[in-house]
């Protein structure tokens, strides 16, 4: 364990911010090599008079930069750092894991295999966006350059078109294209709550969203789940008591349990936010790869919901597009959030989706898409034969249930150490709980070669059976 003691008396922004900057400095410059322990939180706390909520922030900052890894019990420890350099060309390839880019490198085999990155595959589209933007430039010469001063028609039919399914079709005057699901569910929050707002969000979710809503203010709140996702009653108690202004659901597909919430169960939660004036964000960014046999919120609540979607996971993960589809008369507060918090989107980068979308380019993509995740999910149920796990033929991953005595957590340390990167459940936990569901998320679309997929999941399998015993921890 290090003595090492960080000055946070100079800089900007908030302390968890400098504390998070100046482990990341000290790292680089040495300081903190590969393999220290970075001090406990409650001691480091104490020691630099912080809270020790300052120090778990700032330690989750740089957990999420890839700069270090932690595990209830054993503590935080610096992870090797992966220069780019040149591979041998004769190695297949794989996608870097020192970051959440997804830049192609050689796999020589000694490489981290990144099974905690679920977009869309990489699938032959080049000449379909080369294509198009290349359309672009020659018809819209001067907005490619300049602002987006407005919204066009096209944009919006792409939204309706992209979001409807055969149970639902918004309204194109209630579409607002926004730059990728994530900044617009942050838009969505910021425009209709203000600092000190509660936000209801499943005990297991997407937690980059309570993350971003607590660092604008905002008081996440998790609701207890099942297997069908978010139960009514839970909802409704925590409505009654501590009066959230939103929940954010995935009704269809939830990240990390693939739970599809029932029609029935759909409609409890309708009256609920009826009930209680609940505004709701339905995210679809999976949804959109299944056949939902039900209804979405929007359906059921229209004046209440924001249902979204895009293109990242279905066809492309450079492609930052997405659409809300927003109750009446609320898109124009989107929008102006989106512009305030992003500084607008981009016009080649809204115009190429939209087109994608309105030719029919898009869902011919996303069939590609949906197959290769096919290809792969077949490969997965082959490996893990006779383990419990949760998935669809088109989900790009697995919520696996860990055999005795494995815990989430020793088993994605153990799992690192093999060359292999999964998702604990801590890290769709978005508030603290005592509650242990023993499962990790294994996602499979990152690696370009079905071969370096085989390997991981092989490796995987392997470790599961031999058990915890046959895995040695280190202090």
């Amino acid at each position: 364990m290090t003595n090492w003691l960080p000055d946070l008396k100079t800089g900007a922004g908030p302390l968890y911010v400098r504390l998070a900057g100046r482990i990341e400095d000290a790292i680089e410059t040495g300081a903190l090599p590969v393999g220290s322990k970075l001090p406990p939180q409650r001691n480091l706390a104490f020691d630099l008079g912080v809270t020790v909520g300052t120090v778990s922030r700032a330690y989750s900052i740089v957990r999420e930069r890839g700069l270090v890894s932690g595990e209830v019990g054993r503590g935080t420890y610096v992870l090797a750092r992966n220069d780019n350099v040149v591979r041998n060309e004769a190695d297949s390839i794989v996608f870097t894991p020192d970051s959440n880019t997804r830049i192609a490198e050689r796999h020589s085999g000694d490489e981290m295999i990144r099974f905690d990155a679920s977009a869309a595959p990489l699938v032959p589209v080049a000449s379909t966006l080369e294509r198009m933007t290349s359309e672009i430039y020659r018809e819209h010469p001067l907005q490619v350059s300049d602002y987006i001063r407005s919204v066009s028609p096209d944009w919006q039919q792409a939204g309706v078109a992209w979001l409807s399914n055969r149970h639902w079709k918004p309204e194109a005057a209630n579409i607002a294209p926004v730059q990728g699901v994530h900044s617009g569910i942050i838009a969505i929050i910021a425009s209709m709550t203000v600092p000190g707002d509660r936000i209801a969000v499943e005990e297991l979710s997407y937690a980059n969203v309570p993350r971003a809503a607590q660092m604008i203010g905002r008081r996440p709140i998790s609701v207890p789940v099942d297997e069908y996702g978010a139960i009514p009653d839970e909802l409704d108690h925590i409505c009654a008591q501590q009066h959230p202004k939103l929940v954010f659901l995935m009704p269809a597909m939830q990240n990390p349990t693939l739970a599809v919430m029932p029609e029935q169960r759909r409609q409890e939660i309708a009256a609920i936010a009826r009930k209680h004036n609940l505004l709701i964000i339905e995210d679809n960014v999976y949804g959109c790869l299944h056949e939902d046999p039900s209804p979405p919120l929007a359906a059921l609540v229209p004046d209440l919901t924001f249902h979204i979607s895009g293109l990242s996971k279905s066809v492309s993960a450079g492609l930052r597009a997405a659409w809300i589809a927003c109750p009446p008369h609320t898109s124009g507060r989107v929008l102006t959030a989106t512009r305030l918090l992003t500084g607008g989107k981009i016009f080649l980068m809204t115009e190429l989706a939209a087109r994608l979308v309105n030719s029919g380019a898009a869902d011919d993509i996303s069939k590609l898409v949906a197959a290769e995740i096919a290809e792969r999910v077949a490969m997965v149920r082959e490996i893990f034969a006779g383990c419990e796990f949760n998935s669809y033929e088109t989900a790009p991953f697995i919520w696996l249930k860990l055999p005795e005595p494995w815990l989430s957590g020793t088993f994605k340390t153990a799992a690192e150490r093999e060359k292999v990167l999964i998702d604990s459940e801590d890290e769709f936990k978005t508030g603290r709980s005592d509650r242990t569901f023993h499962r990790v998320r294994i996602a499979f679309s990152n690696p370009v070669d079905r071969d370096v997929v085989r390997s991981g999941l092989l490796r995987l399998r392997a470790l599961l059976e031999s058990g915890a015993g046959g895995y040695e921890s280190y202090d």
